[in-house]
């Protein structure tokens, strides 16, 4: 080694680990987006009451249970704040491009760090890196690069390493990151074809026994991530019927996904959340050209490999190999949404990318010594428009608003980004009106979407006038999708005070008790139902205090609960409680003021309670002509008859036609005031 390489070698690895946190700088200041509350915020794994134990042992590990793991330790560190996370991810990828340059340098490749640096900052890459939820992308590339690096090192050592055990040592490794490769993402189970092809490409040619011993531990562990993903995903409704094609048509798919991402990394315009998903005809010959010359540029490559096709060739098959898990040959959950996507040609794009640094640095080097100089000016053009390009794109990251009106400005016909754009404005005060059209937006794109159906509803029902409208849409979402329990919940409340409709909004309710069963409103809103029912107060009781149990802090629940046991011989002691923890929960309810007196008024030596929270119920509400008789009457048990008088005059007042009040005034120093 010359003097002086070890401390090049380190000043180019920390420049491009610079170029990166450089180029992804405005990634920073991004939040949590789409599908991070699913692997991160809101995964019970991480953050909730779950754990480990769940992530590696049953279908919560998804396709990425050591990135969970990783999550998992994150939210210990600093919890939800979305900028570390975003650090993370962007010093994975960092190091991913150190481990690419150093694999290219040990395959004594011209133009190795420019290779790794121009797939570094290529903005094909930003939807991995500045999107949490794609560490799965970033991690396991790493892993993914580090078993390829070892995996070579193993194979080129040279008799000294062998003798001193290094080569069995770096082989051991490779399985190691193999391993952590798979457990950080499945798609990385097209590592054994990536160091199949790696093994030929160092020999030149191909070796049965060597290579099939040295790469069946690497099947197996590839094979036993392939079943954990075919486990996990039947669950996370990756085969949907209304999206399967058959046999021919997902060959034409796979022609086109791979001229697509190929055209992607030379032309990166537009770059799109979600592309438009493309229409597939298998009758139409023209549609198998893309399939038909991705296999006639490999025959020609493979025909051609012994001379000057070699590295073309290798650089070709990597690039299909990597693709494999993404062409469209098994379904995909994504692939409702579109059949391509930027991160999915993470790793793929490895090799395009490496083999135009390599062509840029030979042609300069074919022009001759003088001709050299060139070499930094053109890598160096290719590298900042490579990375404004990336800066660019960032701000698109920024959060689910900033993403989805991106997305609907480059591909208006993604129902998907509507659907999610109307949730973000939900999640924002005020905005109800904008959510309402991008709801009406994605039902015009896809009407049998019961997810859109459902979240239209929720925002019409807060419309008086427009309640029938959501009625029509729950019934509808739940038509095509009858397991959506927040449907039936929410139908359930909206039936309940329509005459006529109680047996459906019962029946509504104790549907949704069956799909959310841990849901404190679900069993709150049944226990309202069953209260009203003769019979039913029993049934009510037990699911108030579930409702309870599961939301201690319900203070309608609470006072609902105490309105029940209230009239349960023997049940005023523990009615009083609920009452006062309902108030102590909502001092201003004057509802439960008013029948929490009423209870008090039966109970020795609590008269004047029951007048303090008859007047904190009058404070509250002031205009309710039942009050000012309830409290006349506690003021008459008192012997306060002026005050009582002065309460029945202002109940006649509010309502000259309340007959209950006006006999109590009549008959005030006769007989006591009736409630």
């Amino acid at each position: 080694m010359p003097a002086g390489a070890p401390y090049r070698s380190f000043w180019l690895g920390l420049a491009l680990v610079g170029l990166v946190l450089l180029a992804y700088f405005p990634a920073l200041s991004g939040g949590f987006i789409w599908d991070d509350d699913a692997h991160l915020t809101a995964n019970p794994c991480v953050v909730g009451p779950l754990g480990l134990k769940e992530i590696w042992t049953s279908a919560r590990m998804r396709i990425c249970p050591l990135v969970q793991t990783s999550f998992w330790f994150e939210y210990r560190l600093w919890g939800l704040a979305p900028l570390p996370y975003h650090l993370v991810n962007i010093l994975l990828h960092a190091a991913a491009a150190v481990v690419l340059w150093r694999l290219l340098r040990l395959w004594r490749l011209p133009g190795a760090w420019l290779g790794a640096a121009l797939w570094a900052l290529h903005p094909v890459q930003v939807e991995s890196v500045a999107w949490i939820t794609e560490m799965k992308n970033t991690q396991s590339g790493l892993f993914f690069l580090l078993t390829v690096l070892f995996f070579c090192r193993s194979r080129l050592a040279d008799p000294a390493a062998r003798a001193a055990g290094r080569a069995r040592r770096d082989y051991i490794l490779s399985l190691v990151f193999a391993a952590l490769a798979l457990a950080s993402k499945s798609s990385t189970v097209v590592l054994p074809l990536v160091l199949g092809l790696c093994a030929w490409w160092m020999d030149r040619g191909w070796n049965w026994r060597r290579n099939l011993g040295q790469l069946a531990p690497v099947a197996l562990l590839s094979a036993l991530a392939a079943a954990a993903t075919l486990w996990t995903q039947q669950g996370e409704g990756a085969f949907d019927p209304e999206f399967a094609l058959g046999w021919a048509a997902r060959l034409v798919v796979a022609g086109k996904v791979a001229w697509f991402y190929a055209g992607k990394l030379l032309w990166p315009h537009p770059l799109i959340f979600i592309y438009p998903r493309w229409s597939i005809d298998p009758a139409d010959v023209l549609a198998w050209l893309p399939s038909l010359a991705a296999v006639a540029l490999m025959v020609v490559l493979w025909w051609r490999r012994n001379r000057w096709a070699r590295t073309a060739f290798f650089t070709a098959a990597y690039f299909l190999a990597a693709l494999l898990p993404v062409l469209g040959l098994v379904d995909t959950f994504f692939w409702r949404y579109s059949f391509v996507g930027d991160h999915f040609q993470y790793l793929a794009s490895m090799g395009p990318l490496a083999l135009a640094g390599i062509g840029v640095q030979a042609g300069v080097d074919a022009l001759g010594w003088s001709a050299r100089r060139l070499a930094p000016l053109a890598g160096g053009v290719l590298l900042v428009a490579a990375g404004l390009l990336t800066w660019r794109q960032c701000p698109q990251y920024h959060n689910d608003e900033t993403l989805w009106t991106a997305t609907l400005a480059q591909n208006p016909a993604s129902w998907i980004a509507h659907n999610n754009l109307g949730i973000e404005f939900d999640r924002q005060r005020g905005r109800s009106v904008e959510a309402i059209a991008q709801y009406e937006a994605t039902l015009a794109l896809r009407p049998r979407h019961a997810k859109a159906h459902s979240n239209l509803a929720d925002d019409l029902a807060r419309i008086p006038e427009r309640q029938d409208d959501a009625i029509a849409h729950y019934e509808e979402a739940l038509r095509l999708d009858p397991s959506l329990g927040l449907a039936h919940q929410n139908l359930g409340a909206l039936l309940a005070r329509r005459p006529g409709r109680e047996a459906e909004a019962l029946a509504e309710d104790e549907a949704a008790v069956r799909l959310l069963p841990d849901s404190a409103e679900a069993h709150y809103n049944l226990a309202l139902e069953l209260g009203r029912r003769p019979g039913g107060e029993d049934a009510a009781i037990g699911h108030y205090r579930t409702a309870l149990r599961l939301r201690p802090g319900l203070a309608e629940a609470h006072g609902d609960l105490a309105t029940l046991l209230a009239r349960r011989p023997g049940g005023e002691a523990e009615a009083a409680a609920e009452f006062e923890a309902a108030l102590r929960l909502r001092p201003d309810w004057s509802e439960a003021h008013n029948n929490f007196a009423l209870l008090l008024e039966r109970l020795p030596g609590r008269l004047p309670e029951a007048i303090a929270h008859y007047e904190k119920a009058l404070r509250l509400g002031p205009d309710l002509p039942t009050l000012h008789n309830n409290l006349a009457g506690a003021y008459y048990r008192a012997g306060r008859l002026a005050d009582a008088v002065r309460e029945l005059e202002s109940a006649l007042r509010l309502d000259p036609n309340y007959e209950t009040a006006r006999r109590n005034l009549d008959l005030l120093r006769r007989q006591p005031v009736q409630h």
